[in-house]
């Protein structure tokens, strides 16, 4: 149950948004002790997502949506555990006949810094996400933004240049920023249940209680999110009560030690996708026959089994079975390295190639690049692997496209659109896959939208247009006597207002 005061949409919108809908599992929490919980209670979580910087526009990786999306900053609306859509910065909407002007009606709500929630903020922020010096996530699917017209303090009105079914849904992910904050990439000022306190790049980030916040207080004094370079130190910082519970577990052989009655292990709904990206701008990887190879030459089962112990499961596009639109296409490049070989002759590549993956050296990355090179050097294709830190990636692969392959998680919901958009960092470009999908985004029923979608999912599956190698589950490890703990892995989403200690 969320802790934010509830608004009722008008009907119009009540219709729109209830399209919006994915079916990702019910939110859940640890066990209990039976003592009264502890407001006062600081929660340390601890985690291996560290953000790049604080600014969700300049890239700041899945770490920072972890942290700051709905506890620092709020968004006109909020994307709940179960991936519904609620109202929230945005007391009242109204939508137009024609599905192209949205008019929004504000909280009395006021940032961190004492500055009041206005028509003129969110202008700023909505305007600064799809700004050209922007890099977010969802910056290509909300440039259907035409216009922002601060009407009075505490209305906005916001037309677009085409109706998008998702429009809403996407709001979700936005943050409404204070226009005088400044530089963001290492402070804050939102209108969230908590207020960042300190800052230790490598280290830890504080979340300071909101005493003057709009909304329901958190159940908790503050939280503290601890950083650790590897799942092992991770492991240990629960083992001795360093922190009270784990966001993902990312090392399945240490689960045994936690399976007593000190800790929960939640297990909910993911949506992070481990992939290998091609650089389908370059050769040999503008050519479908050469990809399709590569995918053949993976045993995908042998690696989740060797990475998550049976848990997770293998799919065969970017799409989740939470979403609407999925289609099991586990099989559809199933591993077959006499079929690899062939698709390698017929690409003129009968002897092979070579070519480096990029990898951060975070997570499980460098461990799957390895079993990545002993697999296609079966099939003749060496491998090389060049490991660099998450700035460095996002510096050279994200940024500058200076990449052959790469490897990266990708925790996004609905972010099949990605392959939609020619520029996004794997160059992926199809004119109908393009078509489709705008198509999918003016549709006026889910029906039509799935149809279209579903489309795109075989497509890019056909396409061999990435490797999915594997859809993670979301684990998390929880201590004795921590309760409200969210249980899906929503896109990195990890609401902590209602996590408590007893």
């Amino acid at each position: 149950m969320t802790r934010h005061h509830r608004n009722r949409l008008t009907a119009t919108l009540a219709a729109a948004t209830a399209s919006l809908l994915v079916l990702a599992g019910c939110a859940g929490g640890a066990g209990s002790t039976g003592a009264a919980p502890d407001a006062n209670a600081e929660i340390i979580v601890g985690s291996q997502n560290e953000p790049t910087n604080l600014d969700q526009i300049f890239g700041g990786s899945s770490g920072v949506t972890e942290v700051f999306t709905g506890n620092v900053y709020e968004g006109l609306f909020r994307i709940t555990d179960d991936a519904e859509v609620e109202p929230l910065l945005a007391a009242e909407t109204e939508v137009s006949e024609d599905g192209l002007t949205y008019t929004f009606t504000l909280q009395d709500a006021t940032f961190h810094s004492g500055a009041p929630l206005t028509a003129e903020a969110v202008k700023y922020s909505l305007e600064r996400f799809i700004g050209e010096e922007s890099i977010a996530a969802r910056k290509s699917q909300l440039s259907v933004i035409d216009t922002v017209t601060a009407v009075d303090d505490k209305t906005v009105e916001v037309t677009l240049s085409s109706k998008s079914i998702s429009f809403t849904y996407n709001l979700g992910y936005v943050w409404i920023v204070n226009p005088e904050a400044g530089d963001l990439t290492a402070a804050a000022d939102g209108t969230g249940p908590y207020s960042l306190g300190d800052y230790r790049k490598g280290d830890s980030i504080t979340l300071d209680v909101n005493d003057d916040y709009w909304g329901d207080a958190p159940a908790n004094g503050g939280v503290v999110y601890q950083y650790y370079a590897d799942p092992t130190a991770l492991n240990n910082a629960l083992v001795t009560g360093a922190v009270d519970l784990v966001t993902s577990q990312s090392n399945p052989d240490s689960l045994a030690e936690f399976e007593s009655g000190d800790y929960e292990i939640i297990e909910g709904t993911s949506t992070t996708k481990e992939l290998l990206a091609f650089n389908d701008r370059v050769a040999p990887f503008d050519d479908v026959n050469v990809r399709k190879a590569v995918y053949s030459a993976i045993d995908r089962e042998q690696l989740l089994d060797a990475i998550w112990d049976g848990r997770g499961q293998l799919i065969g596009s970017m799409v989740p079975p939470s979403e609407p639109w999925y289609l099991d296409l586990a099989d559809n490049n199933p591993y077959d390295p006499e079929l690899s070989a062939d698709l390698l002759a017929d690409a003129g590549y009968a002897d092979g190639f070579s070519f480096t993956i990029d990898t951060p050296d975070s997570g499980v990355h460098s461990t799957v690049a390895e079993f990545l090179q002993t697999e296609l050097a079966k099939v003749g294709v060496t491998v090389d692997i060049n490991i660099i830190t998450d700035d460095e990636w996002y510096e050279k692969v994200y940024t500058d496209h200076d990449f052959e392959a790469t490897l990266q998680g990708h925790v996004n919901d609905r972010d099949i659109n990605f392959y939609g958009n020619p520029d996004f960092y794997w160059g992926y470009d199809d004119a109908e896959v393009q078509g489709w999908l705008a198509e999918a985004e003016q549709a006026d029923s889910t029906e039509q939208q799935t149809e279209l979608i579903t489309q795109v999912n075989q497509k890019i599956s056909d396409d061999a247009a990435s490797v999915w190698l594997y859809l993670n589950p979301q684990l998390r490890i929880v201590r004795d006597g921590i309760t409200g703990v969210p249980e899906n892995g929503l896109n990195s989403l990890f609401y902590v207002y209602d996590i408590q200690e007893a």
